[in-house]
């Protein structure tokens, strides 16, 4: 059997096919994804995708800057070709990926269009995929930067009754990704999708570490196909900083693939773990009370280097039962919910209802876990050791890129970190660094003492 990491590393494209690869981990991999257009002048190629997977009459859903990027174009091509559209574009000059946003796109779509073109990265793409899906038509992705890794996953990020949630959306047939667009778009938002592709470091090693604990299925070649994808963008980093086209390209190609390994898992784990909680928690307070945010990429960047810190302080660690059970049994859960809505609000009272149902803190769960850890403490912090570069070298490399660091460069304060960290536990039934430190009955101590002299 032909590994599916030899595979992609011929290219993208071996891993497009319709009946899926077969995998040692016994699973049948396969995406809905078939065709990648990624090179200097790709958006001309959007009439011929679109007539080759079917669309007669297009929706086409843009902002106000990605239509004049690349939708405004698109839309004349389409024309040219003599294919039948409508456009919409987003009003507000920052749209956010909400399910009022959702709303506005259901509210005007054309019960005759066949197809949506989603013409931007981030939140165009999310709305976009979840449009389709609601609708029940295909979808074409024209990507306008490199900036986030959702282009092909089959969820779409949302905040939904302002709970920041992956819901199942349509994958894109195809994605046009102009590299003369890609190459032009703002420095911001490609250090975002570098930064949203470092967090790739610590989401692996959580998707080992809740393997070995909860017995959570783990595939160790979509593991490595993260693990490549990281590989090719931090050896190219200096020639990211310069907007080298290759580059470029290899950030977008890596973000395409962590998509691509998002679908064939099944979910988000091989790309998210509690680096990308911050970023959520960020999100929704922002949403709620108005608090600083930046870029879904940027905070998972800044996010990574905490959970870096984080693992720091795991690996001084030493597991003990009596703590752990003893933590636990006096955990006030009527005053953790309190605080979750406090810090969260409306968000806040979505996930104590959503922990309700799923039971998170059943402390004869927590009993296994625990015995778990202890008897296997070792291959726990061997999984860091390997998996997890130090905290100089990724910050290093996002520095290299001119993006931020550290929460305070986005006007986050260090303490505000902190109380992320404690909530990022509670914002998916996924298993993390701050669930493990709450097993080993460390939490609090671990994470009161995080940055204390960053201050």
């Amino acid at each position: 059997m032909t590994s599916i990491v030899d595979i992609a590393r011929q290219g993208l494209g071996g891993l497009l096919r319709k009946e899926g690869l077969s995998c040692s981990c016994g699973k049948r991999h396969h995406t809905e994804l078939r065709e990648v257009v990624m090179q200097a002048g790709a958006l001309q190629e959007t009439p011929r995708l679109v007539e080759k997977y079917g669309g007669s009459r297009v929706f086409l859903i843009a902002d106000q800057n990605t239509y004049q990027v690349a939708g405004q174009k698109a839309a004349a091509l389409l024309g040219e070709a003599g294919i039948d559209h409508e456009v919409f574009i987003f009003a507000d000059d920052y749209v956010q990926p909400t399910d009022a946003s959702l709303e506005q796109v259901l509210a005007k779509f054309s019960g005759d269009c066949d197809m949506i073109l989603g013409v931007g990265s981030g939140t165009i793409n999310d709305i976009s995929k979840l449009a389709a899906k609601e609708r029940g038509v295909s979808y074409i992705c024209v990507a306008t930067a490199p900036s986030m890794d959702g282009f092909v996953s089959n969820t779409s990020s949302m905040v939904m009754k302002g709970i920041k949630v992956s819901i199942e959306s349509t994958v894109p047939l195809a994605v046009v990704a102009d590299l003369d667009i890609l190459v032009a778009a703002p420095e911001r938002l490609l250090q975002a999708g570098f930064g949203d592709i470092l967090a790739k470091y610590t989401s692996i090693a959580e998707w080992r570490i809740s393997n070995l604990i909860t017995g959570e299925y783990y595939c160790e070649q979509i593991a490595e196909l993260m693990r490549m994808a990281v590989r090719n963008c931090v050896a190219n980093v200096e020639g990211l900083a310069k907007r080298e086209p290759e580059a470029v390209k290899y950030v977008m190609e890596s973000l395409i693939l962590s998509g691509i390994a998002m679908a064939f898992a099944g979910f988000t784990r091989p790309a998210s773990g509690v680096e990308h909680y911050f970023s959520h928690t960020w999100d929704m307070r922002y949403l709620e009370f108005h608090t600083p945010k930046d870029f879904h990429g940027i905070q998972c960047g800044i996010g990574t280097v905490l959970t870096l810190e984080v693992y720091d302080q795991i690996k001084k660690l030493t597991p003990s039962r009596e703590k752990g059970l003893s933590y636990v049994e006096s955990f006030d859960l009527a005053k953790w919910h309190q605080f979750v809505q406090e810090y969260l609000g409306r968000s806040g009272a979505g996930l104590v209802e959503q922990e309700r149902k799923e039971r998170k803190y059943d402390q004869a769960a927590h009993r296994q876990r625990l015995e778990v850890i202890v008897q296997k403490w070792g291959q726990i912090l061997e999984i860091i050791q390997t998996e997890l570069p130090s905290v100089a070298q990724v910050r290093g490399y996002l520095q290299a890129v001119g993006a931020p660091v550290s929460p305070t460069e986005i006007g986050i304060s260090y303490a505000d970190a902190r109380r992320a960290f404690k909530v990022s536990k509670d914002i998916r039934n996924k298993y993390n660094a701050s669930w493990l430190l709450w097993d080993l009955g460390c939490l609090d101590e671990v994470a009161d003492s995080l940055w204390q002299d960053r201050e």
